[in-house]
C-alpha cells in the first residue's frame, strides 16, 4: 500500500525532476503583428453535439479514471464532410454513476452547421468497453475510412466501414484481438513498409490488465487517492503489419518496437530524416520518450536518447501526454505536453537527426508551467501560412489544490500564435480559452469546408466541446488525398506547396498525434494574401512524384494518385 507520505514524497520528487522542465532561455519581445489575437467561439450546442463521457469515477479511485478518452474527425460516409466520433469509458465497480451507454457515439455532419447522432443507425449503439484512443484510416483500401479503438481492461477494437452505411467489429478476424490485454492509449495508422496497405501502431501505457492490477494509494487519514504512474511498470507499444487481405500480423518483436518498454501516451508519425519512410515519435509519462527510426528493412531502431528528444533540457524524463510533429520555419519540430511544474516542450531539429528543446526561448514554455497538458497540436488557425499551437489542459488529481493552492483540477487551454520564425505568443484567455475544463483529447478539422478550422475537445468524465476559429486573416486550401499505388487514405504522402511569391510550405497526411485523438486527414494550408495560382508537389508513399499547378484557393481539392486534381 502506498501511504500519503509515500505519495507526497513521490509527487515532490517528481516535481523536482519535472521542475527542471524544458529549456529556460531569454524571452524575445513580440511584434504588433504577433500580438493580434486568435480566438475561438464555442459552437457545441448550436451544432447539436450532446455528449457526456464516462470515466467510472468511484471512491476506489482506480488509476484508469484519471486519463480520459479521445475523439476523432472521420468522413465515414465519404461525402467530403467531416463527421465526429466521440469515445467513452464505462462504469467501474462502485462508480458514482452506474448508467451505461455506448462507448462510441457517431455524429453525421448535416452540411448546414449541425450534426445528427447516427450511433444507432451505423451499428455502434451496443459498444460496451473502456475506450481510450482512436485512429482513422482506410485499412482495406475500399474508399471508406475505418477506425481502431484502443481500450483498457480489455482488447482494442477494429471497426470496418461498410460502404458508409454501418460499421462491423472485425477485431477477431483481423488478428489483432488481444493486444495482450494491455492498456492501449494513442494509436495511429501508417504504411511503415510502403506496400500500399496501412499498418497499425498502438501505444500502451502501463502494466494494468485488470482492476486487480490497481495499486491502492491512500492518504494518511485512509482516504483513497489516485496513484502516480511510477507505481506501475512500463510496457512496450505494439505494431501490426497489414497482410493486405483483411488480416494483420503482430510484428512487435520482429520490428524492434517491442525492445523498448515505456509508458506511452501519445504518438506522432513523421519522416524526420526525409528518407521516404515514416518514423514514430512516442510521448511517455515519467520515463524517457521514444523515437523509432524506420530502417527500411522491416525494423525500427529506438534513437530517442541519441536524438535529444528522450529527456528534457535538464536530462530528466518527460511526463508527456500529447504530441505532434510539423515542419516549422524550415526544420522538423516536435511538440510534447507537460505535467505541472515542468513546461511544454518544443524540440527543433538543429542538425540531421539531432533535436534541441527551444520551448523556453520561443514563448511556449512559461505559460504552461502550472498546468498539465494533454491534447496538443500545430495548426494554422488564422490561415496566415504560419503554424499556431494549441494545448488543452486538465490535472489528474481532482483534489490537487489541497496540496498545492496554485494548481487546479480544471485548467484553461493555451493557444499560441506563431510568427513563422518558430516563435509564439500566448493568446488572451477569452471565450472558450477562458473557461477552465479537465481536458484530455483534442483534434482539428476544416469542419464546414470553409477554411475556418474547428477544434474538438474531450474532458475526463465530462462533456465534449466543439470550438470554431473566429480569426480568419487569409486564404486557404485543403487537400484530400487518395492513393492508388499508395494506400487509399494517402497517409504518409508529403505535400510541398508554393505560393506566387516563391514561398513554400510542407506538410504530410498523417494519422494520430495529439492525445488519444484523430484529426482531419486532409492537409490544410493557410495562404495569407494569395488566392490563386497555387502549385503543389506530392510525393506519394509509393515513390511517385506529381505536380499540380494553377490550383485555386479557398476550396477543397481532391488529389488522386496518377490523376489530375479535381
Amino acid at each position: 500500500m502506498i501511504t500519503r507520505r509515500n505519495f507526497l514524497q513521490g509527487a515532490a520528487l517528481f516535481a523536482v525532476s519535472a521542475g527542471s522542465g524544458c529549456a529556460h532561455e531569454p524571452r524575445h519581445s513580440a511584434t504588433a503583428e504577433q500580438i493580434s489575437a486568435l480566438q475561438f467561439t464555442d459552437i457545441t450546442h448550436r451544432t447539436g453535439i450532446r455528449f457526456q463521457a464516462v470515466n467510472g469515477r468511484s471512491p476506489h479511485r482506480y488509476f484508469i479514471e484519471t486519463m480520459g478518452s479521445g475523439c476523432a474527425f472521420i468522413d465515414y460516409d465519404a461525402d467530403g464532410w467531416q463527421d465526429i466520433l466521440l469515445l467513452s469509458g464505462q462504469p467501474l465497480p462502485g462508480s458514482y454513476n452506474t448508467q451505461t451507454g455506448p462507448s462510441l457515439r457517431l455524429y453525421r455532419n448535416n452540411r448546414n452547421g449541425t450534426f445528427t447522432d447516427v450511433t444507432q443507425a451505423v451499428g455502434l449503439a451496443e459498444t460496451r468497453f473502456y475506450a481510450y484512443g482512436v485512429a482513422v484510416g482506410d485499412f482495406n483500401n475500399d474508399g471508406y475510412p475505418d477506425f481502431y479503438v484502443s481500450c483498457a481492461l480489455g482488447p482494442g477494437r477494429l471497426f470496418e466501414n461498410r460502404q458508409g452505411k454501418s460499421f462491423k467489429d472485425v477485431t477477431g478476424t483481423a488478428g489483432i484481438s488481444d493486444n495482450n490485454g494491455l492498456w492501449g492509449t494513442s494509436c495511429c495508422w501508417l504504411d511503415y513498409n510502403n506496400d500500399g496497405h496501412l499498418d497499425l501502431f498502438v501505444c500502451n501505457y502501463v502494466n494494468y490488465r485488470s482492476l486487480h492490477d490497481d495499486m491502492p494509494c491512500k492518504l494518511a487519514n485512509g482516504v483513497p487517492t489516485y496513484c502516480l504512474p511510477n507505481a506501475f511498470a512500463p510496457v512496450a507499444c505494439r505494431l501490426y503489419r497489414n497482410n493486405g487481405n483483411g488480416t494483420f500480423t503482430d510484428v512487435t518483436d520482429a520490428s524492434g518496437i517491442g525492445s523498448s518498454p515505456a509508458k506511452g501516451l501519445g504518438a506522432a508519425v513523421w519522416d524526420y530524416d526525409n528518407d521516404g519512410l515514416p518514423d514514430i515519435f512516442v510521448a511517455c509519462d515519467t520515463v524517457p520518450s521514444l523515437l523509432f527510426h524506420n530502417l527500411g528493412n522491416g525494423r525500427f531502431e529506438e534513437v530517442g536518447l541519441q536524438s535529444g528528444i528522450a529527456t528534457d533540457a535538464a536530462g530528466g524524463p518527460h511526463s508527456g501526454m500529447g504530441i505532434d510533429a510539423a515542419q516549422l520555419a524550415g526544420s522538423t519540430a516536435l511538440l510534447i505536453g507537460n505535467y505541472t511544474n515542468s513546461e511544454t516542450c518544443l524540440y527543433r531539429e538543429t542538425a540531421p537527426g539531432l533535436f534541441q528543446d527551444e520551448a523556453g526561448s520561443n514563448g511556449i514554455g512559461a505559460a504552461s508551467r502550472n498546468k498539465v497538458g494533454f491534447g496538443a497540436f500545430f495548426a494554422d488557425f488564422a490561415n496566415r501560412g504560419h503554424k499556431d499551437v494549441l494545448v488543452v489542459n486538465g490535472h489528474v488529481q481532482d483534489n490537487i489544490h489541497q496540496y498545492y493552492p496554485n494548481q487546479h483540477y480544471h485548467e484553461n487551454p493555451l493557444l499560441y500564435r506563431g510568427d513563422g520564425t518558430g516563435r509564439f505568443v500566448l493568446q488572451p484567455a477569452a471565450g472558450p480559452l477562458g473557461v477552465p475544463i479537465v481536458a484530455r483529447g483534442a483534434a482539428w478539422a476544416n469542419l464546414f469546408n470553409d477554411g475556418r478550422l474547428a477544434v474538438l475537445v474531450t474532458t475526463n468524465g465530462g462533456p465534449a466541446y466543439l470550438w470554431q476559429s473566429t480569426a480568419i486573416a487569409g486564404s486557404w486550401i485543403s487537400l484530400s488525398l487518395a492513393g492508388t499505388r499508395s494506400n487509399r487514405s494517402g497517409i504518409g504522402a508529403k505535400v510541398k506547396l508554393t505560393t506566387p511569391d516563391g514561398k513554400t510550405q510542407t506538410d504530410s497526411c498523417r494519422s494520430g498525434s495529439s492525445y488519444l485523438s484523430a484529426s482531419d486527414l486532409r492537409i490544410h494550408f493557410g495562404l495569407g494574401q494569395f488566392s490563386k495560382e497555387i502549385a503543389i508537389e506530392v510525393q506519394w508513399p509509393s515513390g511517385t512524384r506529381e505536380e499540380h499547378t494553377g490550383l485555386a484557393a479557398n476550396r477543397v481539392w481532391k488529389i488522386t494518385e496518377g490523376k489530375r486534381a479535381e
